[in-house]
């Protein structure tokens, strides 16, 4: 038997292309069309359809970049389709794109009702199944001109990213406008053969099965005349049945379908942008939940839902009756579907703190799954979170595009920094956007990694990103496979059902211990230096707005700001969206994200000074407020009292040019070149710099990746570096000394300061950057011998190897910390805590000196100049503040990291302030004290032991307590809370390394 498939794929090809697919509509007749255009940003629904068109023609050019125009299609059924199916075929100009990467459409009926939305894979909009004939058709649609940033040649720099700079030339086309008649045999005859083509595709030559489809596929292509489609089609289907009917193997691979259309809240769009896209894509979904009985739909991202509420109460309708039904499903349990290695603890666990309780309030709906397909990689520090907001489950896909090392699972449980651990699940099909091809399930079966002891995976279905969803032809794509010989079964189901599912199949499935590190897209930890700023700073003001308020409401009656409270949190967690905080959004996305946190640290200054000044009283003493979690210039932490500073900082002059800082605690050593070549530790006697290296050293990269330019750092970029040693000028002034450089077309001046009392070297830095394509770094150079160091994540640190045994280690060559980073040895180390800065690497060396030791370096990441898709990417003046710590032990390198991240505040005043809450053990972190969500007028507190290892601690609150219970993230008593040892307004807690306690105390 000789092997004729490609001859029958060929043939099967040409016939779908050129006979079928066009006979799935045999019968038009053209629509008329009017326009109007919208004069600047969109308008509300009532304005669009109360407008008065003009007409315009199929060919015609429409749509200036991020434009609005509604469209309105009138005509009349022909009486001889009566009996028959209509649809209206509205191709705004499509072209082959995925949809939600160019223009869109929501279609109204004249009443302002939603029908559906449009894009390139989606249309068609039902008039009658079947029409009587002479129905007249008027539909409305609100089309958005967004222009194809993402285009055939991907990452060229482009103006189209912001509607300050995109001009006004029409992006589109109108295309079909049409009343059509659909052939319902011909359209179910397509997707018959292509399940069976893709199916036959998938299957080995020595197959008995693919034969079996050839075999069949060439009947049905005989029984076809090609001269009359439409006649002969069910005679052609009919020669399909058996081989469609042929159930599936008991052993198939079984794939449990989650009707799904990852949304970005903002990406190759803005904000408001999403708005309209998440109301698109739900219109269509819940259209689709009529037409289709077994179909489910999963939506996360509490915020998106919450768009739809408030923006399209019509749509909200629809979704809230389909989630009564069970069959549009809340998913996740985030207020969006954030990035998760560079949000704080508190604003991560907020994350879930407002998802899970939006699906509550709104549907009684409790997730217990965290849903990330398409987050950069996982902080260490998340099983916890996700534990302690009441959840258990977790899914991703993204780890799948990991470019070096393989993931060996597909099903594992997931150990975060404490030794929680959750049942996570990465879909074999390994796309988020799954279509239902041949292709990909049959990718699903062989790619699962866990056959032989599990048999389900899960397949996100429906297209994504821009959105658009589940089509129809997916939904008949997957009836075909539900029980289909050769092919891995397919069912729809909740997130829920397949998780207990799986879980159940799996009860003991392998472990994997630490963060999940995508070894890709590793610039996103640098780029958008502004936005990753007001988002650091944005958590620690609203730490410190509650911290205040709190206190001032318990102590002086001061209204707690609930409301908002809530919003800011709420807009915060809206931009640690995973291509907003990260930094891969187009230029407006960035621009509005630096308004926003203006304002934001407007309102929160605000709230953070009227609570301090009620707590302060009118009077003429200088108080220091001390936000930080640890006590500071002999002021309590969370107090306020006279400041206490002790010692005195001296500058001399270095032989061989430059200058000598001295506090009695370091001795720093700047030579002529601004760069620091001592970091002397007085009482350990010891050095910190390198011998024959300088620390404090900027060094610059050329910085073209080989794809993906605002996302990735390739590790070819190490290749070339520049050293930035020449010095405009150094002055000495003050106790600091301030060095200024040039080069290219920047400028930086940096200021070094060495504080009386602290045993910390600040190093404020200022950019003027105005390079492209180049990465900036900040190194230090340190003489510390270690195989590992830590980095700060979510309710701890983390450890990471220095070196690069395996491909593993070196894949992690550009790496996320929060506060600080820490190295030592046994004794001593060294900490670098910054400001605002998460992008960073470690490295080893062997000394050049003699000295057999090896040199660790810290590098800072500071900027880059990627130029898609913002070609302005970080141009201007950009502040930093690092400080290098010599004899930290990982306490100091906590402490400092507070520290610098929350400066002290000093207001005039009458009275000391005591904390509303304090611990006696340093080693056990407050991270939220706040007054309870519920307006009931409790105090919660978060803590954690930040040192990792056990801790004994006394937590005392600093006003009368008639209760104290430990909750969840949601401000619930835990069913298994631990056993609370409780005297008067005392807590004596004993926590395991890096454990995170919640505690809510009734007030007397």
């Amino acid at each position: 038997m000789h092997d004729d498939r490609s001859l029958v794929e060929a043939r099967l090809k040409r016939v779908l292309d050129e006979r079928l697919r066009p006979a799935v509509y045999p019968e038009s007749v053209p629509l008329e069309v009017a326009v109007w255009h919208a004069p600047d940003e969109p308008v509300p629904v009532t304005e669009g359809l109360a407008a008065e068109p003009e007409p315009i023609a199929v060919g015609a050019r429409w749509g200036a970049p991020w434009g609005t125009s509604w469209f309105r299609v009138t005509g009349t059924v022909p009486e001889a389709w009566a009996g028959k199916t209509v649809e209206a075929l509205l191709d705004l100009g499509f072209d082959e794109n995925m949809p939600g990467f160019q223009c869109e459409g929501l279609v109204y009926r004249p009443d302002g009702s939603p029908v559906k939305g449009l894009n390139p894979r989606n249309q068609w909009v039902r008039i009658g199944a079947p029409v009587e004939g002479g129905e007249e058709v008027r539909l409305h649609i609100e089309a958005a001109s967004n222009p194809v940033i993402l285009d055939y040649h991907p990452f060229l720099p482009t103006r189209l990213g912001d509607k300050e700079t995109a001009g006004s030339e029409p992006q589109y086309r109108l295309a079909r406008m049409d009343l059509a008649v659909l052939d319902e045999t011909v359209w179910q005859l397509v997707l018959d053969l292509e399940v069976l083509g893709e199916l036959m595709a998938e299957l080995p030559v020595e197959s008995a099965r693919r034969w079996e489809i050839l075999r069949a596929v060439e009947k049905a292509l005989d029984a076809l005349d090609l001269q009359d489609v439409n006649g002969t089609a069910a005679q052609a289907r009919s020669a399909l049945v058996g081989v469609l009917g042929a159930p599936a193997v008991p052993s198939a691979h079984r794939v449990s379908a989650v009707g799904h259309a990852h949304i970005d809240s903002a990406w190759l769009w803005p904000l408001r942008e999403t708005v309209r896209k998440v109301a698109r894509t739900t219109s269509n979904m819940t259209a689709l939940l009529d037409d289709e009985p077994d179909f489910v739909f999963a939506m996360s991202q509490a915020q998106q839902w919450a768009w739809v509420r408030d923006h399209r109460p019509e749509v909200w309708a629809r979704v809230k009756k389909a989630v009564a039904d069970g069959r549009f499903v809340p998913a996740g349990g985030m207020w969006v579907e954030s990035d998760t290695n560079m949000p704080g603890s508190e604003a991560m666990a907020r994350q879930f703190v407002h998802g899970k309780r939006f699906f509550l309030d709104e549907f009684g709906v409790e997730n217990e799954e965290a849903w990330l397909p398409d987050t950069f990689g996982f902080a260490a520090g998340l099983p916890q979170i996700i534990k302690a907001a009441g959840s258990k489950w977790l899914l991703t896909q993204k780890i799948s595009w990991s470019r070096t090392n393989k993931f060996p699972h597909h099903t594992f449980r997931w150990e975060g920094i404490d030794g929680t651990r959750i049942f996570t699940h990465f879909p074999p099909v390994d796309t988020y956007n799954c279509s239902m091809k041949g292709s990909e399930i049959a990718h699903a079966a062989r790619n699962f990694k866990d056959k032989g002891v599990a048999r389900h995976s899960l397949a996100p279905t429906g297209w994504g990103d821009g959105g658009g969803g589940t089509t129809r032809e997916m939904i008949a794509k997957a009836a075909r496979l539900r029980d289909l010989e050769g092919s891995a079964t397919v069912v729809w189901e909740t997130p829920q059902k397949f998780f207990e599912k799986a879980e159940a199949e799996y009860p003991e499935p392998p472990v994997w211990v630490g963060e999940l590190y995508l070894e890709l897209h590793r610039a996103t930890l640098t780029s958008q230096a502004r936005t990753k700023q007001g988002n650091r700073r944005s958590e620690h003001l609203l730490r410190e707005a509650e911290l205040w308020a709190a206190t001032a409401a318990v102590r002086t009656g001061f209204p707690y700001p609930y409301e908002e409270l809530d919003r800011i949190w709420k807009t915060v967690l809206l931009h640690q969206f995973h291509d907003i905080l990260p930094g891969s959004s187009i230029a407006w996305v960035h621009r509005e994200a630096r308004r926003t946190y203006e304002r934001l640290a407007y309102e929160l200054n605000a709230v953070i000074d009227a609570a301090q000044r009620a707590l302060a009283g009118e009077g003429t003493r200088e108080l220091l407020f001390n936000p930080a979690p640890h006590g500071r210039s002999g002021v309590a932490a969370g107090g306020a009292g006279t400041a206490v500073v002790e010692g005195r900082t001296t500058v001399t002059g270095r032989s061989g040019g430059g200058h000598v800082l001295d506090n009695g605690l370091l001795r720093v050593e700047i030579d002529a070149r601004g760069l620091v070549v001592s970091a002397y530790d007085i009482e350990a006697d010891r050095e910190t710099v390198a011998p024959g290296r300088a620390a404090n050293l900027l060094q610059l990269h050329p910085d073209f990746p080989n794809m993906w330019d605002a996302w990735d750092v390739d590790e070819f970029y190490r290749n070339t570096v520049t050293d930035l040693t020449d010095v405009d000028e150094i002055v000495a002034a003050d106790g600091s000394v301030r060095v200024t450089r040039t080069f290219g077309a920047s400028r930086v001046t940096q200021v070094l300061s060495l504080a009386p009392g602290e045993r910390r070297l600040l190093v404020d830095t200022e950019v003027d950057w105005h390079e492209t394509e180049k990465f900036l770094k900040l190194a230090f150079p340190l003489d510390v011998h270690a195989e590992r160091y830590a980095s700060e994540t979510q309710f701890g640190h983390f450890h990471r190897p220095t070196h690069t045994n395996t491909s593993w280690e070196a894949a992690k060559f550009e790496a996320c910390n929060h506060r600080f980073v820490h190295l030592g040895e046994p004794g001593w180390g060294v900490a670098i805590v910054n400001d605002s800065t998460y992008g960073h690497d470690v490295t080893r060396t062997v000394r050049t000196d003699g000295d057999r030791g090896t040199t660790t370096t810290v590098r800072v990441s500071l900027l880059r100049a990627p130029r898609f898709p913002d070609p302005e990417t970080d141009q201007g003046v950009h502040r930093f503040r690092h400080a290098l710590v010599p004899g930290a032990e990982i306490g100091d390198a906590v402490r400092e990291g507070w520290r610098i991240n929350l400066p002290e505040r000093r207001i005039t005043g009458a009275e000391e302030v005591v904390p509303l809450v304090s611990v006696d053990q340093d080693a056990v972190v407050v991270t939220a004290v706040k007054l309870a969500d519920d307006g009931s007028g409790d105090v919660v507190v978060r803590c954690h032991e930040a040192h990792g290892g056990r801790a004994r601690a006394t937590l005392t609150a600093g006003f009368e307590v008639t209760g104290v219970t430990a909750t969840d993230l949601l401000e619930r008593p835990l069913a298994d809370a631990p056993s609370l040892r409780s005297d008067g307004n005392e807590v004596s807690l004993r926590l395991r390394p890096f454990e995170l306690v919640t505690l809510r105390f009734t007030r007397a």
